[in-house]
């Protein structure tokens, strides 16, 4: 009987599930990152192509985003299954890193841009790769550095800045020409309260999967909409375009139902001048995938992280980039929206992320899945990622009040989040300081906040326990 229920339940990391409820629960892991994987990527090709060579890009664009989704497939697996200590064996969803696009932009700018500009960037990720592998490896000894008190402000922070991208989301995508009209609105209000309802008014598969099932209604709204109402409208500039919730289905009929990736697309290029700024980075991405990890083992197993699921979960980071880098794909990290979507739902079985890691690789393999799945409007992604991102913050404030808030640690988590993430989330009050500060603490906030919590948590002294100052 005690077999049984190990086998249904997808609230057991090594639990078997059935096909029926561990593909479901594996797509909407998929469809939460999906957007979000290739976005990272299209932004830094526009970046290189703008300054240098626009028609190379065009040429290798289709190529980097099927590999894009390929390689964050592998490396998931990777992270959930291990490979002797690289992978955490932990419920993480990997995939192409966000938090390196204001490091690449600066290097693309230095660089000249092109494609010379973004092998640089890989040759950077190759080697920036390797070092994050060796701070996992020895991350037991360093981990002191890394209290629940640390690593929940790094989750409470990861929370906080990716909110404003699920508001933005909701709104229709912050570039729409109809950002934030009445439809988009509706649109993602609608998706969020079927998710809501699914959550807390179904049982079993149906509440469990509810962000799946919200993000297909999301769908059929579209379809519906599109049949009703005008999918166009004329801008403040006189220009017809296309509102923001429409389906592009010519984007699925237009793309070939299979194609073989291709290995190293673009040339990496070894120059100090990517390599130094990167490095930085993949420190500040250990100490980010350190609380996503916090977060997502807290959150959705209720405990917190070992030794050895951090050092794992560290190192398949540092070893997934580097194999990016290899495909020409940014870095792989742990994706923080799929923490949120663990955290929520409680769905740690790594049986159904293992499918969800598997659709991505028929994503790299099919254009045509990959097409289908692309053309998600942002409006149905935001009304999902709005609740997934808001339980990233409650997990981190669930770390930071494990232990008692002291003065001390009131001063922490304080000042990282009111200094640290104030300053990068709002980098133009640094633009009077040398760039490679704001290169550093410029951009969402999370890099200023760990650094900052980290610093604190090491300078400021420890109260005495009351047996001691008896």
């Amino acid at each position: 009987m005690e077999n049984q229920k190990q086998y249904v339940t997808p609230y057991d990391f090594k639990g078997k599930l059935p096909l029926k409820q561990a593909i479901p629960l594996g797509l909407q892991h998929v469809l939460a990152m999906f957007v979000g994987n290739l976005t990272p990527l299209l932004v830094i090709m526009s970046a290189c192509a703008a300054i240098g060579d626009a028609q190379s890009f065009m040429a290798i664009q289709v190529s980097l985003l099927q590999n894009a989704m390929l390689v964050a497939g592998i490396v998931t697996l990777v992270q959930l299954f291990s490979i002797g200590p690289i992978g955490g064996q932990v419920p993480i969803i990997m995939g192409t890193s966000s938090g390196f696009i204001g490091v690449f932009s600066s290097v693309a700018n230095v660089m000249g841009g092109g494609i010379i500009a973004y092998g640089a960037m890989m040759g950077a990720s190759i080697v920036g790769g390797l070092f994050e592998t060796v701070l996992g490896a020895f991350l037991k000894p360093l981990r002191r550095f890394f209290p629940a008190i640390v690593t929940g402000t790094v989750v409470l922070s990861i929370g906080l800045s990716l909110i404003s991208v699920g508001v933005s989301s909701f709104g229709g995508g912050s570039s729409a020409k109809d950002y934030g009209s009445l439809e988009n609105l509706l649109l993602g209000l609608v998706v969020m309260i079927i998710i809501l309802a699914f959550k807390h008014c179904a049982k079993g598969l149906a509440s469990s999967s509810c962000i799946l099932i919200g993000i297909i209604c999301g769908y059929i709204i579209c379809a519906i909409m599109g049949a009703c109402l005008d999918t166009t409208a004329v801008g403040a500039d006189g220009v017809e375009y296309t509102k923001a919730w429409v389906l592009n289905w010519s984007k699925v009929a237009e793309a070939s139902w299979f194609a073989v990736p291709k290995f190293m697309p673009v040339k990496p290029v070894f120059d100090a001048r990517a390599i130094i700024p990167v490095g930085i980075m993949f420190i500040v991405t250990a100490v980010e995938t350190v609380g996503d990890i916090s977060g997502c083992i807290e959150g959705g197993m209720g405990r917190e992280a070992t030794d050895k699921e951090l050092s794992g979960g560290v190192m398949c980071d540092g070893v997934g980039s580097s194999f990016a880098a290899l495909f020409g794909v940014l870095p792989n990290t742990s994706f923080s929206q799929n923490v949120g979507l663990v955290t929520m739902t409680k769905i740690v079985n790594r049986t159904a992320l293992g499918f969800g890691a598997i659709f991505l690789i028929v994503c790299g393999l099919c254009p045509k899945l990959a097409a289908l799945v692309s053309i998600m409007p942002q409006s149905v992604l935001g009304g999902a990622a709005i609740i997934m991102f808001s339980s990233i913050v409650l997990s981190g404030i669930q770390l930071i009040t494990k232990d008692p808030m002291s003065a001390r640690n009131m001063s922490i988590v304080s000042v990282a989040l009111g200094l640290g993430y104030g300053l990068g989330a709002n980098s133009d009050v640094l633009a009077g300081l040398p760039s490679y500060i704001s290169l550093i603490f410029g951009g969402s906030g999370i890099v200023p906040a760990a650094l900052v919590a980290i610093i604190l948590n090491i300078v400021l002294p420890r109260e005495k326990a009351p047996a001691e100052e008896k």
